[in-house]
């Protein structure tokens, strides 16, 4: 059975039963929908821009928050050599989900906060699983995969 660890670092948004259950269920959703079988361990960190636009520039050297960052473990394939496990879990990878930006987001697009989180949630989880939106046909599969979770959980648009 796979793990989703998730932790909290911002102070601006409760973080309830409800939210956790929320990335819970999407990222576990995602697993399911690409036929991801091996067991694995995700992490999910929340924070707020500050921390978003820290991270961001360390990582990406962009000088500004964004909503989601992901950092795959087995980026560039799956290769039973170069992967990572605790116990019997394969490290998949670790997201990042700045709360402060997923609220704004959340308001422009007029659905909700928590809307907003999975599809965050969803969009990263790909990412950790190979995909990206670098040209058009990419971002079309990648927009179709993203809504297919989020319709199968029931967050509508």
């Amino acid at each position: 059975m796979s793990e989703i660890i998730i932790e909290n670092e911002q102070t601006l948004f409760a973080v309830d039963a409800d939210l956790l259950n929320i990335i819970q269920k999407v990222a576990l959703k995602a697993l399911e929908v690409e036929k991801f079988a091996q067991p694995c361990e995700v992490s999910v960190l929340l924070v707020d821009n500050q921390e978003m636009h820290r991270l961001n520039h360390q990582f990406r050297d962009m000088d500004k928050p964004t909503d989601v960052l992901s950092f795959s473990m087995i980026e560039g394939g799956y290769d039973e050599r170069d992967i990572a496990y605790v116990s019997d879990l394969l490290l998949l990878g670790d997201i990042v989900i700045s709360l402060e930006r997923a609220n704004e987001q959340a308001q422009s697009y007029g659905h909700t906060f928590e809307r907003e989180v999975a599809f965050l949630t969803a969009h990263a989880m790909l990412h950790l699983l190979g995909y990206d939106h670098l040209t058009d046909t990419q971002e079309q599969d990648m927009m179709q995969k993203q809504e297919a979770i989020l319709n199968e959980l029931g967050f509508l648009r």
